[in-house]
């Protein structure tokens, strides 16, 4: 393969002409549609219901059609108290999400127990038995947070080399 030179770069650019690759394509085309899953654990909930409304809109960013099926879903959205009873559950609708699938750890619960942490029933944080990728801290966090966390599962899809690399150097 050749390389291209910065000349005939500059060429291709001023003749509307962009080079990819099929991955990378595909990443920023998964990034701009992520499908959330109709999810909720408690009180968290009500906050990811508000930022899909008109005031936070969330389908500015492509993740309007939250879908009650977790076949249909690559994002799920932890939002609320994990108890014991409950974690198995939570597993199972992730393993019943397509590939690649994402989670996100929404409110203190989700993240470390929260407020429960010393009683007996609730898990330590959803971390503990799911692959979080991004968390949003709060309780509840505003829509704006989930909508900042939201932008990071993007940007971790349409760059993961670049996010590989942060997570290396620190």
């Amino acid at each position: 393969m050749d390389v291209i030179k910065p000349q005939e770069y500059d060429e291709l650019l001023r003749n509307n002409v962009v080079l990819s690759t099929v991955d990378a394509a595909f990443n920023w085309c998964r990034s701009r549609s992520l499908w959330p899953l109709t999810f909720g654990l408690a009180c968290c909930a009500i906050e990811m219901m508000a930022t899909s409304g008109a005031h936070f809109d969330i389908s500015r960013f492509g993740s309007e059609v939250f879908k009650p099926s977790p076949r249909q879903c690559d994002l799920m959205i932890v939002a609320g108290t994990i108890t014991k009873k409950m974690q198995p559950l939570v597993a199972r609708i992730y393993e019943q999400m397509a590939e690649p699938r994402y989670v996100v750890a929404m409110g203190s619960c989700a993240i470390s127990g929260g407020p429960f942490t010393d009683s007996y029933n609730v898990v330590k944080g959803a971390d503990t038995f799911l692959p979080v990728d991004v968390y949003v801290p709060g309780c509840p966090p505003r829509p704006e947070a989930l909508l900042y966390g939201i932008l990071q599962i993007r940007d971790k899809i349409a760059n993961p080399k670049r996010i590989e690399g942060l997570r290396k150097h620190g």
